[in-house]
C-alpha cells in the first residue's frame, strides 16, 4: 500500500459521515489517504503529534474537519507547514456550521486555513488534489477528466431545458 499523501482528520466519528466524501474522491483519483478521529480538545497530545509528524510521515496537504468550533484545523496548520484545508461541518452541537466557517475563515495571520463551505467535504479532496496534481502530470490529466464530466453535465441539463421547456420541466 501507498504511503498516503493527504491527510483527514475530524474531531469525532459524528463527522465521518460528512469527511468521509473527501476520502472517496480522492481514492477514485488514485489518491492514498488515511483517515482518523483526532480531537484538539478531547486528544491535545495526540493532536499536536499528528500535525508534528505529518510531514516527515510524506503528507502533502491535511483536510481537517470542524464542528462547534474551527480548533482541529487551526491548532494543527498552527504546527504544521503543509496546506491545511478546513471544513466547517454541522453538528450536534453547531450554529448550522456557521460557527465552525467564521472560527475557520478567521484564522490569524500566519496560520492560514483554506475555508470550505459547511460539509463541504468533497470540494476539500478536490483542493487537495489539485495542490498535489502541481507537481503530477498525470493527476492534472485525471482533474482535467474530472472537469470535464462537470461541463458535461452542464450541458446535459441545458439541452434538456431546451428540449422540454423549463415550465414542463418545473412541473416534474
Amino acid at each position: 500500500m501507498k504511503k498516503p499523501l493527504v491527510g483527514i482528520i475530524m474531531g469525532s466519528q459524528s463527522d465521518l459521515k460528512i469527511m468521509g466524501s473527501a476520502a472517496v474522491f480522492l481514492e477514485e483519483l488514485g489518491i492514498p489517504c488515511e483517515v482518523s478521529v483526532i480531537s484538539a480538545h478531547r486528544a491535545p497530545q495526540r493532536t499536536f503529534d499528528y500535525a508534528q509528524k505529518a510531514v516527515s510521515r510524506g503528507l502533502k496537504v491535511i483536510i481537517a474537519g470542524a464542528g462547534g468550533a474551527a480548533h482541529l484545523p487551526g491548532v494543527v496548520a498552527a504546527l504544521t507547514v503543509l496546506p491545511v484545508i478546513g471544513v466547517p461541518i454541522r453538528s450536534s452541537n453547531s450554529i448550522e456550521g456557521l460557527d465552525s466557517l467564521l472560527s475557520i475563515v478567521q484564522m490569524p495571520e500566519g496560520v492560514p486555513v483554506a475555508t470550505m463551505a459547511t460539509n463541504g467535504a468533497k470540494n476539500a479532496g478536490i483542493l487537495a488534489a489539485q495542490i498535489i496534481a502541481t507537481s503530477d502530470k498525470v493527476l492534472t490529466q485525471k482533474l482535467v477528466a474530472f472537469k470535464k464530466t462537470l461541463e458535461d453535465k452542464v450541458d446535459a441539463s441545458a439541452n434538456l431545458v431546451k428540449a422540454k421547456g423549463y415550465r414542463a420541466l418545473m412541473a416534474q
